[in-house]
């Protein structure tokens, strides 16, 4: 039997927080989301590293590589109202313990996918994997934004969303240094190399982020989390969260966001090997997807110090556009400057989930679960973007090898260019 929680009221158009009440102590639950969230984090950022390693191992197109994000992401698309049901019905907590759970089944998975050296395995393996992550961040997400005063929501969420920053910024040099520090020159690999590729680093990998999964959970279950509880419906009131304008249009900014975070993380190594770039191999390029996710790690930090002064959606607004402007620059340019341009759209990437996030449940009340899943459903973004992205680097349109690879960085632009008019005008509070 799991450790009692204490249970905390939460009208839905008031403030946990309220005048005359006196203010609980959120700080413990807060602190020990910071693990889930570095979790979720470490686990995500490993596909920037399986997807030249698995481009290898079967040598596969930027096409068919790219149903490593299409399956993960996904999951997304196919659990994510699933897990908000879930959520609502046994608790965040609850819902947190079986995420855990999944998720280590899903990496454990990964040792007889690599065994079996069959990549439809590998692509069930992250399935699974990330219907566990789903239902992590489902339940994760709104319980920080809800955990504490509205106004600082986006301050709160960005905070805890900086630890899985730090992972997505650690993880590449775990994974670098594991797996693509054995991938040959992938301009120049052959049959041969790609056969004899070892497997044992990619199944240790994972077994041990199987165990530490259940080490967590296990933790988590002792531990003695507030239950948040929304104010009930009152009588004759139909209303549902799709019935909120912000909230749709938020979920195409997570779509658009998540698909264009994911598009070019995944395809910074095969970006760097270019010779028009930076022309470094696998393992060197591997290193510098730290770069990208470091940055975000960092605007988060300082994004959360900046929106005591700035309202959200103005910082949204402008990172947004500082992202357009350094793709541009990337792919209109050579060498050093195209590499560290791109590089540092991550900065700019830094508070847009977070504050996308809660500016789209912002004042939905007892309808922040069901807007969690749909949110949730909304990151499937992470699996359509990049397959467009990789048929494009593919030369079915441009003129193929680097151009082609440049061309398809126009598809993240778009994507920006939606975040930033969501920032300015589309999160305003309306009845859809």
């Amino acid at each position: 039997m799991a450790a009692p929680v204490t249970t905390i009221p939460l009208p839905a158009a008031a403030s946990p927080n309220a005048p005359g009440t006196e203010t609980p102590n959120y700080t413990p639950a807060l602190a020990s989301l910071t693990v889930l969230f570095f979790m979720m984090g470490f686990v995500t950022v490993m596909n920037d590293i399986l997807i030249p390693y698995l481009k290898g191992l079967f040598t596969l197109s930027y096409t068919e590589v790219s149903l490593v994000n299409f399956c993960f992401f996904g999951a997304y698309l196919i659990m994510g109202i699933p897990a908000g049901s879930l959520v609502k019905k046994v608790g965040y907590k609850n819902g947190m313990l079986a995420g855990f759970l999944v998720a280590a089944l899903g990496a454990f998975l990964f040792y007889p996918a690599a065994e079996g050296r069959t990549f439809p395995l590998f692509l069930g393996a992250l399935f699974v994997l990330a219907s566990g992550i789903v239902t992590l961040q489902v339940a994760g997400n709104p319980y920080v934004s809800i955990l504490g005063p509205p106004e600082s929501a986006s301050a709160r969420l960005t905070l805890t969303q900086a630890f899985n920053s730090l992972a997505t910024a650690f993880g590449p040099y775990v994974g670098t240094k594991l797996i693509l520090s054995q991938l040959p020159d992938p301009k120049h690999m052959t049959a041969a190399q790609a056969a004899a590729l070892d497997v044992v680093p990619v199944q240790q990998l994972y077994l041990a982020v199987g165990a530490i999964m259940l080490l967590i959970s296990a933790i988590l279950f002792f531990i003695k989390l507030p239950h948040i509880a929304h104010e009930p419906a009152k009588e004759g009131d139909t209303s549902r969260a799709w019935h909120s304008r912000h909230l749709l249009l938020g979920l195409l900014g997570i779509f658009t966001y998540v698909g264009a975070e994911v598009a070019i993380g995944s395809h910074i190594v095969s970006y760097l090997n270019q010779s028009e770039v930076m022309n470094l191999s696998a393992e060197i390029a591997g290193y510098w997807v730290m770069a990208y996710w470091g940055g975000a790690a960092v605007g988060r930090f300082v994004g959360t110090v900046i929106m005591r002064n700035i309202k959200p959606n103005k910082l949204l607004f402008f990172n947004a556009l500082g992202a357009i402007a350094l793709i541009l620059i990337s792919i209109n340019t050579s060498g050093e400057l195209a590499m560290y341009s791109l590089l540092a759209v991550g900065l700019m990437n830094s508070i847009m989930f977070p504050v996308i996030f809660t500016l789209a449940v912002a004042g939905l009340g007892r309808h922040t679960e069901d807007a969690s899943g749909l949110l949730s459903a909304s990151i499937v973004g992470g699996a359509i973007i990049p397959l467009f992205f990789g048929i494009v680097a593919d030369g079915a349109i441009g003129s193929g090898g680097v151009h082609s690879l440049r061309w398809a960085f126009v598809l993240p632009v778009l994507c920006y260019a939606y975040i930033a008019w969501y920032g300015l005008k589309g999160h305003q509070p309306a009845a859809a």
